[in-house]
């Protein structure tokens, strides 16, 4: 027997339903009067809709037994739909506006928990190349396709559809989530300006901005902060914004090996995330840069004035997290930079561990200096200095130029080399470059 609610707006339809429909009505639908609906809602055909559905219930599935009367392969899924259903997962925007129009429900569900909103979604086409003078015939294609799929969206919102409902208990993707699954801004726009709740969470606890930073999509991201998506907002179990899960992208191994675009950082910083924000390990966003080693993506956040002296609970710095990561050393102009701006420089955690690079045999002569490092007093002059690059970065560098004298300008950005340091080998101890690195 079919799974259907009598009395409520949102009946879920099984694939057997059509079994219940056709054993309780006093005449039954032909073969050839539904495949005939069939075929004109895929040719958008709406007089002959409504010419047939005076004789065919408009919320009943259509039962397709013969293929070829649709001169088509039909899917398991479209031998037994719902018309509604059928028009929203194809595109047809007149045949979507006409089976409204005679009265079909939106909140009707299928077996899988999918109203038309959702299929409309599942099956929104892929994005087409913009930005071109000249379009293929493909691309020309796409882009008619993508505006009947916007038509039919409107449509659907004009009669009031619930553009926040979840599609199942197991599987809470709302609309918009699944708007933006499909990369599609246009969809995201139309759902927020018919009520859809930017700062609505999956079942992981991400809003749409979390997973469109993630993503680093740039042009979804920006979308949803113009519609007012709350940008400092959290993942309830993690503590990530959205400026965390973007930087954690760009800064991973694929990241750096692929150079993802940093696009999507700047924005979120242009336009007010919190750089020094912490997760629930007391992450900020300058430790994943630094773990990561993309300078680029370092020099950014300092330019926002990121903490670089910040400590996670574990008590890490972002020096600390670099030097974790073997890899990283051969990044030596980030090394350098993060030595001459850090202070006091920490390079133990609160367990009293130092980094496990350099606990490596080949790394004992690096470890033993970095250590003596740590442990020198700096001078009152040497402090104001880092100070000053701390808070000015490399973005202010050159407005601070013309405004101090020559002498002091080479004095404050003339930073302490240290990149010979990590190919010193063994038998270079008594040479004279290492002798002035000891010379703290």
């Amino acid at each position: 027997m079919g799974n259907i609610t009598k009395g409520t707006s949102t009946p879920t339809l099984d694939s057997n339903s059509f079994i219940y429909y056709l054993s309780s009505s006093r005449q039954k639908p032909s073969k050839t009067l539904q495949a005939k609906l069939y075929e004109a809602i895929m040719k958008d055909d709406s007089t002959n809709i409504k010419a047939l559905l005076a004789h065919q219930p408009v919320n009943e599935p259509l039962i397709v037994w013969d293929n070829t009367a649709c001169k088509r392969q039909l899917s398991i899924q479209d031998q037994s739909i719902l018309p509604i259903h059928l028009a929203a997962k194809h595109r047809r925007e007149k045949s979507l506006h006409c089976l409204l129009e005679s009265g079909a429900d939106p909140k009707i569900r299928d077996s899988r928990g999918h109203t038309a909103l959702h299929l409309l979604l599942l099956h929104w086409p892929t994005t087409y190349i913009s930005g071109t003078d000249i379009l293929t015939r493909h691309q020309r294609n796409l882009a008619t396709t993508q505006k009947n799929a916007e038509d039919c969206l409107r449509i659907l919102c004009e009669k009031g559809v619930q553009t926040d409902s979840e599609m199942d208990k197991n599987y809470k993707h709302s609309a918009l989530h699944l708007a933006l699954d499909a990369a599609a801004s246009g969809a995201i726009s139309i759902l927020i300006e018919n009520g859809a709740n930017i700062n609505d969470t999956n079942e992981f606890g991400k809003t749409a901005l979390h997973t469109a930073a993630e993503h680093l999509n740039k042009e979804i991201t920006e979308t949803l902060i113009t519609c007012g998506a709350n940008i400092n907002c959290t993942i309830p179990t993690y503590g990530k914004t959205a400026l965390h899960l973007a930087v954690c992208t760009a800064s991973s191994k694929a990241g750096t090996v692929l150079a993802a675009d940093i696009d999507c950082i700047h924005l979120l910083l242009m336009n007010g995330a919190k750089v020094n924000s912490q997760d629930c390990e007391g992450r900020a966003a300058i430790h994943d840069a630094c773990l990561g080693g993309r300078k680029e993506i370092v020099d950014l956040l300092l330019d926002y004035h990121a903490d670089i002296n910040t400590l996670t609970r574990l008590g890490q710095s972002p020096l600390f997290l670099f030097l974790q990561c073997r890899s990283n050393l051969r990044h030596t102009s980030l090394l350098n930079k993060l030595l001459n701006i850090s202070y006091p420089l920490k390079l133990i955690n609160n367990q009293g561990d130092l980094p496990t690079t350099l606990l490596l045999p080949e790394f004992q002569i690096q470890k033993d200096f970095l250590i003596r490092l740590s442990q020198s007093m700096l001078s009152l002059e040497d402090i104001c200095k880092i100070t000053i690059r701390r808070i000015y970065g490399e973005k202010n560098k050159q407005c601070l130029k013309k405004r101090l004298p020559a002498i002091v300008w080479n004095s404050l950005y003339n930073y302490q080399d240290y990149s010979q340091l990590w190919y010193i080998k063994s038998h270079d101890l008594n040479s004279h470059n290492v002798q002035q690195f000891w010379k703290i």
